[in-house]
């Protein structure tokens, strides 16, 4: 699963300037495919981001990509408009953005060729497992804060503004798909 994980990520992955946490990053993918039991990049690319709705195709991947190049997006513009009070660290961003949902490979599993929660998704929701499989591999506080709390667990809880950028990108990709599914999106 290692160069899987070098190739679907390269772009991002080149982007980390810091050697450790780029290694880091990559190594925690590799970390959670083995404890979730994921073996073929098959079974990766037709795993649904989410769960809760119809992902219309999306995968975990794609969705991951996504985000983080959104997040990174929104930083940009934000320093491109005016002096922000606060310092954005690219490193945080770009390696958070492609750890922010990496417990997911520990929350779901396949079975009979269905995605559905598995027992350890049962008792720990993937931003809790996703800091805890990147804490087990050395990444940095700043980073855990980030997969830690960019979904409802952060909720009141202190964030750094990439942990901000991750979950307003998360949800800017999330949202959409439940309102299709309810018939809200107006389109």
């Amino acid at each position: 699963m290692e160069n899987y994980f070098k190739e679907c990520f390269k772009e991002i992955l080149s982007q980390i300037k810091d050697y450790d946490i780029r290694e880091k990053t990559l190594k925690t993918w590799i970390v959670a495919a083995k404890e979730g039991g994921w073996t073929k990049p098959e079974e990766l690319e037709k795993m649904p981001f989410t769960l809760l709705t119809d992902c219309r195709g999306i995968n975990l991947i794609e969705h991951t990509i996504a985000v983080t190049k959104g997040a990174v997006g929104l930083a940009r513009a934000i320093e491109s408009s005016y002096k922000p009070p606060f310092e954005i660290n690219y490193d945080f961003l770009w390696a958070g953005g492609l750890l922010h949902d990496v417990g997911k490979l520990t929350e779901f599993e396949l079975v009979d060729g269905q995605y559905r929660k598995s027992f350890a998704g049962k008792c720990t929701r993937h931003p809790i497992s996703g800091a805890i499989l990147a804490a087990k591999n050395g990444l940095p506080n700043e980073i855990i804060n980030i997969i830690g709390c960019h979904a409802k667990e952060g909720d009141g809880r202190p964030k750094r503004i990439e942990t901000i950028l991750i979950h307003q990108a998360d949800f800017a990709t999330f949202d959409p798909m439940v309102m299709l599914r309810s018939d809200t999106l107006i389109v």
